[in-house]
């Protein structure tokens, strides 16, 4: 049993580590190199206007086709309801796109408002003159001729790399679209298909357009050869979060000063870094030992989730840092509940070792149902958030507390009773009051 918690103990201290790496410099961090992300609130950002070409929609129509474009930019920008970006309608064919950061580059800005439409193509000799332009590669369902292009991929397509490390976009198309490339397949086989998106050629890596030639029938499923890795990567994103129903056209661009002013930054990391010391003071001088261990915990609760909120990332605003302290004091909760169950054990006249046991297995109950309730409160949270245009500051607060509960729970239920077994044994241990509260203490 001590053997496994020596063990315990070191990887807990390794996960520590290697959190405490990826967090400093707060800058960038020594693994991964990444910043912690700071929404509009604390460090301002770039406001995007897009222009709906509503033209070719049905009269009537142009309120649901923004509210569509509208969701699919959250998509593509926010999958994981995390980056706070605000994104919202304006008049009658405008919509405004405010992020979080400067460092989009115009490609980036454009690829927002593409309408991820692939389309496939086929060389043909259309005028009898001996040369040869891309057309719209066609085939016939049901009697009708029907252009081949990804509004007929599921939304399942992923990147993989095949065994000459080459980068592959892997997509699947639907029972029509399987019949479609089926038929043009078959009589292109030893020439070449083309991918465009819109009226230009997708490139690859070298520049030249992406133009395969058809080896075999490809029907239910393909895949999309010579993209860069993030080339091929936002590309799947993009398509996976849908195509936009009609074309953007980016009309201006401002840049978006801090609501909060650019001290807050500092003053909240000021603030918080005095809570969480005041805390640990008062645990170490009420529980003494284990408060002290406690305090140990608190510290690699900290640690733990500030590397998750950059690796994720996190976007960070006045919410999500709202969501993170409330979950440290939701961590210190669940150690008083612990220490307390302790202290009766003691008093009970149990030796230390079972009444860390007794003591952790008597709290476990109630800690889970108030943790489970948290995370069923974060749920709902983050639903309501994605239901609504300027939600994403509540959804990124029901992430930051989902996740911080998350971690406090384990380093409460972990962290802190590994750390605790080691004084089993000790000479320390005999000395029960430097276990007990200081009012409760038995000498």
């Amino acid at each position: 049993m001590r053997r496994k918690n020596v063990f315990t103990t070191l990887v807990i201290l390794v996960i520590f580590i290697l959190a405490a790496l990826v967090i400093f410099p707060l800058g960038e961090g020594v693994l991964f190199s990444r910043g912690v992300e700071l929404g509009l609130d604390l460090q301002g950002g770039l406001r995007l206007v897009y222009e709906a070409d509503l033209s070719g929609v049905a009269e009537g129509s142009e309120e649901e086709i923004l509210n569509g474009v509208v969701a699919v930019i959250t998509n593509r920008i926010n999958p994981l309801g995390v980056s706070e970006p605000q994104i919202e309608k304006q008049g009658d064919n405008r919509i405004i796109v405010s992020l979080p950061g400067l460092e989009i580059t115009d490609v980036e800005k454009e690829r927002i408002g593409r309408t991820a439409l692939l389309e496939f193509r086929e060389l043909k000799d259309t005028d009898n003159d001996g040369t040869r332009e891309w057309v719209t590669a066609t085939g016939e369902i049901d009697g009708e001729a029907k252009a081949l292009n990804s509004s007929y991929f599921k939304d399942n397509t992923f990147v993989t790399v095949d065994d000459f490390n080459n980068i592959l976009l892997i997509f699947e198309f639907n029972a029509e679209g399987a019949e479609l490339s089926r038929q043009i397949t078959t009589r292109l086989i030893g020439e070449q298909l083309g991918i465009f998106e819109g009226d230009e050629p997708m490139l690859g890596e070298d520049g030249r357009p992406i133009a395969p030639t058809v080896q075999s029938v490809i029907s239910d499923r393909g895949q999309i050869t010579g993209l860069s890795l993030n080339e091929a990567t936002t590309l799947s994103q993009q398509l996976n979060a849908g195509r936009l129903p009609v074309p953007l056209e980016v009309i201006y661009e401002q840049t978006v000063s801090p609501t909060l002013g650019s001290d807050f930054v500092g003053l909240s990391l000021k603030a918080g870094t005095i809570g969480l010391l005041l805390v640990m003071l008062f645990m170490i001088a009420y529980y003494r030992i284990p408060g002290a261990v406690a305090s140990l915990a608190l510290i690699f609760y900290a640690a733990i989730t500030l590397a998750l909120f950059k690796l994720i990332p996190v976007t960070l605003t006045l919410a999500g840092i709202g969501g993170f302290i409330l979950s440290i004091g939701m961590a210190v909760d669940a150690n008083v509940l612990i220490f307390e169950r302790i202290k009766e054990e003691l008093q009970a006249g149990r030796t230390l070792g079972s009444a860390i046991e007794a003591g952790f297995s008597r709290a476990w109950s109630a800690i889970r149902d108030s943790n489970i309730t948290t995370f069923i409160v974060c749920a709902i949270l983050f639903w309501v958030g994605s239901s609504v245009a300027a939600g994403a500051p509540v959804q990124g607060f029901a992430v930051t507390l989902f996740l911080g509960v998350a971690v406090s729970m384990f380093t409460a239920i972990v962290v802190t009773r590994t750390i605790l077994r080691l004084f089993i044994g000790s000479r320390l241990a005999g000395k029960k009051w430097l276990f007990s509260p200081f009012l409760g203490g038995n000498k």
